[in-house]
């Protein structure tokens, strides 16, 4: 029997509060490393976040005058920005259930979003030496994780059909010779709902747990 794994399917979260939220996730793992995985999948108000060593000259903009809501947080890699019409999922998974290695862990989100590529007839692919998912030179998706004990948050972003403006304020995951697009660009009709099943069953497939309705309905305040 596949191990289980809690699914929670959110609209527009505000980040804070989905980050609070996987912050109180992780520590009730820490102090018992038998509860369930968890995959959220959301979207998130404008917001741009910078990961923990990010550099601020990817910034086109004054920090301090950030034109819409910027924090930097705990997890990898440079800057991004998340959107609606950007489809979020944070996977809390205790990665000893799994497999330990935080490269293997990366892949994994790679192959999820490769695969639901696949299943639209999309050649999403990897570039050697860069993290995140391409369709041609365009990038599609963002993957950044912080792992404590072996337990993850934060996790991947697929553009779906968001609007792109925003992307236009900063140089994405600091990669400035490559564009960053979206499924609607290749897919005319594309939504967060027709793609979000999906990538459910995809994650469930690639990391072999069962999705199951979650035990206790937590519902993060501030969710609009």
């Amino acid at each position: 029997m596949r191990p289980p794994c809690q699914i929670y399917y959110f609209g527009s979260v505000p980040y804070t509060v989905a980050w609070n939220w996987q912050h109180s996730l992780i520590e009730d793992r820490k102090l018992n490393p038998a509860l369930d995985d968890v995959l959220m999948l959301l979207e998130h108000p404008p917001v741009y976040t910078l990961g923990q060593g990010a550099d601020l000259q990817f910034l086109k903009f004054d920090p301090l005058k950030s034109p819409v809501e910027l924090h930097r947080v705990e997890r990898g890699g440079e800057v991004t920005y998340h959107c609606p019409g950007q489809l979020v999922g944070y996977p809390i998974l205790n990665l000893k259930r799994h497999t330990p290695d935080l490269h293997w862990y990366l892949r994994q989100l790679e192959e999820v979003l490769i695969q639901v590529l696949r299943f639209y007839e999309l050649p999403g692919e990897r570039i050697p030496g860069l993290t995140g998912v391409w369709i041609g030179e365009v990038k599609v998706a963002a993957v950044g994780i912080k792992v404590s004990r072996w337990i993850t948050m934060h996790g991947f972003a697929l553009n779906v059909c968001p609007d792109m403006q925003g992307f236009e304020a900063i140089v994405p995951c600091g990669i400035a010779h490559r564009p960053v697009g979206s499924l609607a660009q290749f897919i005319p009709g594309i939504t967060i709902e027709k793609i979000r099943p999906q990538i459910a069953k995809t994650f469930a497939q690639i990391f072999e747990v069962e999705l199951i309705p979650p035990q206790v309905e937590l519902i993060p305040t501030g969710i609009i």
